[in-house]
């Protein structure tokens, strides 16, 4: 986010740069400035998957960008789950996406650190003959639910 030299707010007298983590003021306690932190400009975020989806190779996310950049990375993997769901005969039970926070040790910015999706997809195996007893038992269950008796 680019905040132009006016960014002083004179209601409320704080710096708006210090709210997006922009400043170029060193915190107390900290070894650098948001605006110089090194360890935000060398951060590289990396996908560990079996799976085709992006940063399968090491690339730098500014902190400002890093949560778009996640949920959407992550969003690919929930993506993934239907697809193979729907060309394998599989239904998918529950996904569900969890996005990490970090808070950098040198400037004191936070950040997105990462995120892991987790997803349970069911399987319908008709060669089965396990399957093939249940489709038999539910076939007998559901056989008379639903007779007019009046007719």
């Amino acid at each position: 986010m680019t905040i132009g030299t006016n960014s002083y707010d004179m209601r409320n007298g704080y710096d708006i740069r210090d709210i997006y983590g922009d400043s170029d003021k060193k915190a107390a306690g900290r070894k650098s400035s948001p605006e110089e932190c090194q360890t935000c400009k060398n951060r590289k975020y990396q996908d560990g998957s079996d799976e085709m989806v992006s940063f399968k190779s090491a690339a730098h996310i500014s902190p400002a960008a890093s949560a778009g950049a996640v949920r959407a990375h992550e969003q690919e993997h929930v993506s993934n789950a239907y697809k193979d769901a729907a060309l394998k005969n599989g239904k998918v039970l529950q996904a569900s996406v969890s996005i990490h926070t970090a808070v950098c040790p040198e400037c004191g910015r936070s950040y997105v650190s990462g995120g892991e999706t987790r997803t349970q997809i069911k399987y319908y195996n008709e060669e089965n003959p396990y399957q093939q007893d249940l489709k038999g038992t539910d076939k007998v269950k559901y056989l008379g639910m639903n007779v007019d008796m009046a007719g």
